[in-house]
C-alpha cells in the first residue's frame, strides 16, 4: 500500500518525540520528563463552565471563525497584554488547537519553491508542516553562547530570494531563549527590507520569568506582516481542550478561514466556551501556576549544573536544554542509554533540528518530587561518564 502514498508524506520522518516515547510505553517504573504538557489540571472555574455548557444543550456547531465573544475577549486581552489590537470580527481565527493555526499559516502561504526560514532548534511541527506545501525549509542555527537567540546576521546568511516565511517561536522550545524587544527590532527591520512574513507562535508567552514578553506584533510595521499564533493549553492547562487561535491582516485571516471551513469547520464549542472562562477568571490560577514553573525552573537548572553539566538557563516555557557533550554520547545514545540504565525520559535535542545536537529536553511540567528523583538518577547516570 505505500504505492499510494505521495511521496512528501512518505518521506517524512516520524516525530523525534513519539517516535522515543513509544519505547518508553513499553517499560514500568519510568520518570518521564519528555512531554510538554502542564501536571497542572484544568482550573475548576473553567471546567465547570465547559460543563454547564454541555448541562445547557451547547453541542453544536460555532461560525468558523469561532464564537464571536470569543473573539471580543481574545481582542481584549491581547490589546491589555501585548498592546497590539485586532477587530474581533475579521482579524482573529479561533483554532483547534494552536497546531491547527500553524497549518493553516503554512498551507495559506506557501507553495512550491517557496522557502520557510526556521530558527533551530524548534518545534518539532514546523518543517514538516512546510514540506507538506512542497515548500523547502532553510533551519537557521542558534546558538548557547548567544542564549539561543536569533541573530539578524544569521538570518541573512539564510535568506534567499524565495524565501517568504520566517518563523519566530519565542519563548522558545526546546531551549525556554526568550527574545527582548531589542533583540527583535533588527529581525524586524530585515523582514520589512526583505518583505517576509512572519508566523510567530506566542504560545508560551505567559511563560516569562524575566521581564515583559514583546509581542512581535507590536514592533513598528510589523503587525500586519506577522500572524501572531498563541492558545489555552499552556498557560491554562488546557491542552486537551484543543483551543488555539491566530491574529493577523484580514486578508492572511480570511484566507485561513477558507482552509479551516473546509477542514475542521470549528473548534468545539464546549471548548470555545471553556476558553472564554479561562480569560475572564482564571488569571489567578495561571499566575500560580507560572510561580510553580519558576520554582522547578531554578531547581533543574540548578540540579544539571552541579552534577556538571553546562546548562543554559531558559527565561521562558517549561523546558531547560542542558548540553550533555562532556559525556561523550550523541544526543540520542544519552537519552536511550539513560532510560535503559536509570529509567529516566528525556528527548534527544536532534528531534527538534540539527543544532540540537549535544543537548537533551527536560520538560519541568513535573512535580518537585519527580523531578528531584530524576535528577538524582541523571547524577549517577552522568559521573559514570564525566
Amino acid at each position: 500500500m505505500k504505492n499510494y502514498l505521495a511521496p512528501h508524506v512518505a518521506s517524512l520522518p516520524p516525530s523525534g518525540i513519539r517516535k522515543f516515547f513509544d519505547l518508553v510505553s513499553t517499560m514500568k517504573d519510568v520518570i518521564s520528563l519528555g512531554v510538554g504538557e502542564p501536571d497542572f489540571v484544568t482550573p475548576w472555574t473553567v471546567r465547570e463552565s465547559g460543563i454547564f455548557s454541555l448541562e445547557q444543550g451547547q453541542t453544536m456547531y460555532t461560525s468558523n471563525a469561532g464564537l464571536l465573544e470569543l473573539r471580543q475577549e481574545l481582542s481584549k486581552h491581547m490589546r491589555d497584554t501585548l498592546g497590539v489590537e485586532y477587530d474581533p470580527e475579521g482579524e482573529i481565527l479561533v483554532t483547534v488547537g494552536a497546531s491547527e493555526a500553524v497549518d493553516l499559516v503554512m498551507r495559506a502561504l506557501l507553495t512550491p519553491g517557496d522557502v520557510a526560514l526556521i530558527p533551530d532548534p524548534a518545534y518539532v511541527s514546523y518543517g514538516p508542516c512546510a514540506i507538506l506545501t512542497g515548500a523547502q525549509v532553510s533551519y537557521i542555527p542558534t546558538r548557547a553562547s548567544e542564549d539561543f537567540r536569533l541573530r539578524a546576521d544569521d538570518l541573512e546568511q539564510a535568506y534567499t530570494p524565495n524565501s517568504k516565511l520566517l518563523v519566530l517561536s519565542y519563548p522558545n522550545n526546546p531551549t525556554g531563549a526568550i527574545m527582548t524587544r531589542n533583540d527583535l527590532l533588527p529581525i524586524a527591520r530585515f523582514v520589512s527590507e526583505h518583505d517576509l512574513i512572519v508566523l510567530s507562535d506566542e504560545i508560551y508567552s505567559d511563560l516569562t520569568y524575566d521581564g515583559t514578553h514583546t509581542a512581535f506584533a507590536s514592533l513598528p510595521y510589523m503587525q500586519n506582516r506577522t500572524l501572531h499564533v498563541s492558545g489555552f493549553s499552556k498557560s491554562y492547562a488546557m491542552t486537551g481542550w484543543r483551543v488555539g487561535y491566530v491574529a493577523g491582516h484580514r486578508d492572511l485571516i480570511s484566507a485561513l478561514t477558507r482552509i479551516h471551513q473546509y477542514t475542521m469547520l470549528c473548534a468545539p464549542i464546549t471548548a470555545q466556551v471553556a476558553a472564554l472562562e479561562a480569560l475572564r477568571s482564571a488569571e489567578g490560577a495561571k499566575r500560580e501556576m507560572v510561580s510553580t514553573y519558576d520554582r522547578r525552573r531554578r531547581l533543574m537548572v540548578h540540579g544539571f549544573r552541579k552534577m556538571g553539566l553546562s546548562c543554559f538557563e531558559p527565561l521562558g516555557a517549561f523546558y531547560v536544554f542542558p548540553d550533555i557533550s562532556r559525556t561523550g554520547l550523541s544526543s540520542e545514545e544519552f537519552a536511550e542509554q539513560l532510560l535503559l540504565e536509570e529509567k529516566v525520559a528525556v528527548v534527544p535535542g536532534t528531534a527538534f533540528g540539527p543544532s540540537g545536537e549535544g543537548h537533551i529536553r527536560c520538560s519541568y511540567a513535573y512535580s518537585t518530587e519527580q523531578i528531584q528523583e530524576a535528577l538524582d538518577r541523571i547524577t549517577r547516570f552522568v559521573q559514570k561518564r564525566i
